[in-house]
């Protein structure tokens, strides 16, 4: 999948995933999501964990960040997550900026990883993550275009060499070929594009 993966800023998709998490009430946090085992407030314990995961494994500082499955255990929303999360989004996307992050291998969820494939994979994160949040609180939501492009592109590599099988979040939900590009991602993501909170 190394081929699909460019080297890009991952700033303007972490902004608008920090400018979603703030717009969302305090009494939004117990909602459910498009990921059915998270509420809105686990998705944001999850959003805050994968950022400090894949900062640290674009820095290659290997430890207990970056060695543990995000499905180990139900994230936990920390008390000060209003200043917390867009501090580590921030600092996720800024590690991103050292074009040695891109090069190497490197460790996330206790997987090892070539660092271009890690940084396709906290894009997509960011991408299908932001989605999930918007869509779960009601929030427009325009994803940058450069995260997009590169998140699709590795959606797709990764359900072709599944077989179709939408490896990533789960099996790939069938959207027409001439669907806005969002719609597509969020197919192979294995979420439905028409998905409501009701």
């Amino acid at each position: 999948m190394t081929d699909t993966t460019t080297t890009f800023d991952l700033g303007p998709q972490a902004l608008i995933v920090a400018r979603l998490a703030a717009a969302v009430p305090d009494d939004r946090l117990a909602d459910r999501t498009p990921c059915p085992a998270y509420t809105v407030g686990d998705l944001l314990g999850h959003l805050a964990g994968l950022a400090v995961a894949f900062r640290d494994a674009a820095r290659k500082d290997l430890g207990p960040t970056t060695d543990t499955s995000p499905g180990s255990t139900v994230p936990t929303l920390p008390a000060d997550w209003r200043e917390d999360l867009p501090r580590v989004l921030g600092e996720l996307a800024a590690a991103w900026q050292d074009p040695a992050a891109w090069t190497g291998m490197t460790r996330a969820g206790g997987v090892d990883l070539p660092g271009d494939v890690a940084g396709a994979v906290a894009t997509d994160e960011l991408l299908v993550h932001g989605w999930d949040l918007a869509r779960a609180t009601g929030q427009a939501y325009a994803p940058d275009q450069a995260a997009l492009s590169a998140s699709y592109a590795f959606l797709l590599a990764s359900a072709e060499e599944g077989n179709g099988g939408g490896d990533v979040f789960g099996p790939v939900v069938p959207v027409p070929d001439d669907a806005p590009l969002l719609d597509r991602a969020v197919g192979l993501s294995g979420r439905d594009p028409g998905w409501s909170p009701s």
